[in-house]
C-alpha cells in the first residue's frame, strides 16, 4: 500500500501538470530502464518541462527539469506516505514548479489527506524491485501485443489508481452511453469500443497477482468462448464477463512469454469476432507478407 500511495502522488502531479487527452491518458505513468517514469511534463506555460522518474532499483525519486536541476528523495522502511507528500512537494518548490492536487487517496480504502497518512511506512526493496521487473516484463510483452493492432491502441502504461498495467485496442466505432450518474472517468474512458488487456497485483476479489481481459460493451456470448491458454478463465466482473490468468500458474509454464501472447490474441479474437470488428483489415502482418 505503501509504494501505491507514493505512486498516486506522483501520479496526481503528472494529472495537474499534462494536458488532457482522451480516456485519461494523460494522467498515466510508465515503465522505464529503471522503475517508472511521469515522462516529461510541461510546465510555465510550457516553456520549461519536469521529469519525475521512480528509480526502483536504486530506491530514489528524482526530479529533473529542462533547466538541467536534480532533486533526489530516497526511498526506504520508514518513510511515511505523510513524508514522502512533504519530501515531494518540498522539492517541487524549490524548482519552482507550482502545482495544486487533490491530496487524498482516489479509489482506496484509505481516505484521509496524504499529509495525515504516517501509518504505511513500509518499503521492502528487494520486493519492490521484483516487482518491478515483473512489470518491465509484462510491459515488453503487452508492447509486441499492441504491435499487431492498425486500429487506435493506447500506450503501454500504468494507472495509479488500481496500479494496473494496461494495453487498450479501439474499433473506432462509439460506445453505449454510460448512466449519467456514472463517475467522469468512466465516462470518458468508455467512449469508443474497447477491448482492454492488463495486469494488476490483486485485489479483494482477486488476491493474487493476474491478468485480465475484457470488452466493452461485452458482446453476448463471450464467456462461452474458447480461450488459451488451458488456465485461463471467464470470470463475472459486475455483470459482465472479464478472462483472467492467473500469474502463478503463467510463470510456471514452459513458455510464459508466448502464453501470455496466446491469452492477449484468443481474448481479443472472442471479443473483436462477437463484437462485429473488422479483424483481417486491423491485423498488422508479418513484414515478409507486406
Amino acid at each position: 500500500m505503501t509504494l501505491h500511495l507514493y505512486l498516486q502522488i506522483v501520479g496526481k502531479v503528472r494529472m495537474a501538470l499534462m494536458p488532457r487527452r482522451n480516456h485519461w491518458w494523460n494522467i498515466t505513468l510508465y515503465l522505464s530502464s529503471t522503475g517508472l517514469t511521469t515522462g516529461a511534463m510541461p510546465w510555465d506555460e510550457g516553456r520549461e518541462s519536469l521529469t519525475i522518474d521512480v528509480d526502483l532499483v536504486e530506491h530514489r525519486v528524482i526530479l529533473t527539469t529542462s533547466r538541467g536541476e536534480r532533486r533526489y528523495i530516497a526511498l526506504g522502511e520508514g518513510l511515511s506516505v505523510a513524508a514522502f507528500f512533504e519530501k515531494l512537494f518540498g522539492e517541487l518548490a524549490s524548482l519552482g514548479v507550482a502545482v495544486r492536487i487533490v491530496p487524498k487517496p482516489f479509489d482506496l480504502p484509505v481516505t484521509r489527506p496524504f499529509p495525515d497518512i504516517t501509518e504505511y511506512a513500509s518499503y521492502q526493496a528487494e520486493y519492490v524491485t521484483r516487482f518491478w521487473r515483473i512489470l518491465l516484463w509484462v510491459d515488453g510483452v503487452f508492447t509486441e501485443f499492441a504491435g499487431r493492432f492498425y486500429g487506435k491502441t493506447c500506450p503501454v502504461h500504468l494507472y495509479w489508481h488500481h496500479m494496473d498495467l494496461a494495453v487498450t485496442r479501439f474499433s473506432g466505432r462509439k460506445g453505449p452511453a454510460l448512466d449519467p450518474a456514472a463517475r467522469t472517468s468512466d465516462k470518458d474512458a468508455y467512449t469508443h469500443e474497447v477491448i482492454s488487456f492488463g495486469f494488476w497485483a490483486g485485489d479483494e476479489t482477486v488476491p493474487a497477482p493476474a491478468f485480465y481481459a475484457y470488452a466493452y460493451p461485452s458482446p453476448e456470448g463471450l464467456d462461452a468462448e474458447t480461450i488459451r491458454p488451458d488456465a485461463a478463465r471467464w470470470v463475472d466482473n459486475n455483470g459482465s464477463p472479464m478472462a483472467t490468468l492467473m500469474y502463478d500458474d503463467i510463470r510456471q509454464m514452459d513458455n510464459p512469454r508466448s502464453a501470455l501472447l496466446a491469452f492477449l490474441e484468443s481474448t481479443y479474437q472472442a471479443g473483436a469476432r462477437l463484437a462485429g470488428w473488422d479483424v483481417p483489415a486491423l491485423t498488422v502482418p508479418p513484414l515478409a507478407d507486406l
